[in-house]
């Protein structure tokens, strides 16, 4: 059962030390997954390595390193001269925040490293982060853009205005 009322807020030092924590968590995440990644798909163990393999790698750490910058300059805490924290950076664990979408890259391709080492088809699961980009755009920008005048409701609703504001000038 959720608490009732307002949620409380967090302080920013609760936010700065979560947010390393969240960092610290990632980068767990995505060494590990690049470890096992790279163990699988040694020449001396492997004779399945090719190009494909190595150029995949890199891409994903172009991705993941690329997320993970982004969300460490996102937490970057300001302190004081004196050594005080000023603040405490954007929280990480914000729910609807770019963060998350972030954090969503970063776990889908460290799925997709691991996975790659069964089948080079798990790959091709990749492709769920452009769809979902594709998903959103629609959703939030586009959708809402297209279908802005078609809706009656809110065509009344200037109408009613209008007729209010004509019997208000016709009283006086």
């Amino acid at each position: 059962m959720p608490p009732k009322g307002k949620q409380g807020t967090k302080g920013q030092k609760q936010i700065a030390e979560e947010n390393r924590e969240a960092l610290r968590f990632y980068f767990r995440v995505m060494l590990g997954s690049t470890v096992i990644y790279v163990l699988r798909h040694l020449p001396i163990l492997s004779n399945s390595s090719s190009f494909w393999t190595w150029s995949l790698l890199v891409c994903a750490l172009a991705v993941n390193v690329c997320s993970y910058l982004a969300m460490s300059s996102m937490a970057r805490a300001l302190y004081a001269p004196d050594g005080s924290l000023m603040d405490g950076g954007i929280d990480l664990n914000m729910e609807q925040g770019i963060a998350e979408h972030l954090k969503d890259v970063i776990l889908l391709t460290c799925i997709v490293l691991i996975l790659s080492c069964i089948s080079t088809y798990f790959w091709f699961l990749w492709l769920l982060a452009p769809a979902r980009a594709v998903y959103m755009l629609w959703q939030h920008v586009l959708r809402p853009w297209l279908t802005a005048g078609s809706d009656p409701q809110q065509q009344e609703a200037p109408d009613k205005k209008q007729r209010k504001i004509e019997r208000r000038q016709k009283r006086s």
